[in-house]
């Protein structure tokens, strides 16, 4: 790659990474294309070179968030309850160093349901349903004791919660992440686990 395309590129990563931020803050309706250029510090027909609308940069957000959610489904885990750990320890291990990982969550449940977003977008981001998805790992390692007993949909719900709740407040206070105050995995795997423990013995 050239010194120019390297450049482009890198100007590509900033005004995606100020409008995500300023998306997740602001919301979609509020966050204005100028404003954007502003915190990229640069004119805005200078960020028309690389994303021709404030609707289409949006989607391209929308449509990583919707991958990024597909990740804990790569991961290669021994026993159910081992995915929900791995999945945790990956994301804090991230949000240490990444707090567009506090904002993509933010974003997403934005995308979801306020008011405003361009119907095909909210279409993309109700397209992952993680919910239901863990209800379904859930439910198959209930009868092993992975997870305590109870409706898998509701229990995946209040995991779910629990995480999407604990990004939302780091994307209003990052220095939690930056002093490494992030909540031990445990306290939210509790949430789920049963009698079983990862390694197959009881507890």
């Amino acid at each position: 790659m050239s010194s120019r395309d390297e450049q482009k590129e890198q100007r590509r990563q900033l005004i995606i990474s100020k409008a995500l931020e300023l998306f997740a803050k602001k919301g979609y309706s509020n966050t204005k294309i100028g404003d954007i250029a502003k915190a990229a510090d640069m004119s805005a027909g200078l960020m028309f070179h690389y994303f021709e609308s404030k609707e289409q940069l949006y989607e391209e957000l929308v449509k990583m968030g919707a991958e990024s959610t597909n990740i804990p489904q790569k991961l290669n885990f021994e026993n159910p309850l081992d995915f929900f750990e791995k999945f945790l320890n990956t994301l804090f291990s991230y949000a240490k160093e990444q707090p567009w990982v506090f904002y993509m969550f933010v974003l997403m449940a934005q995308a979801r349901s306020n008011e405003g977003i361009p119907p095909h977008i909210k279409e993309i981001a109700l397209g992952v349903d993680q919910v239901e998805q863990s209800a379904e790992i859930i439910k198959a390692g209930q009868q092993y004791g992975y997870f305590r007993a109870g409706d898998p949909y509701t229990l995946s719900f209040t995991f779910w919660s629990s995480v999407q709740g604990i990004m939302e407040q780091l994307a209003v206070s990052p220095e939690m992440a930056e002093n490494d105050r992030l909540p031990e995995t445990d306290w939210i795997i509790d949430i789920i686990r049963g009698t079983k423990n990862t390694t197959g013995g009881s507890q």
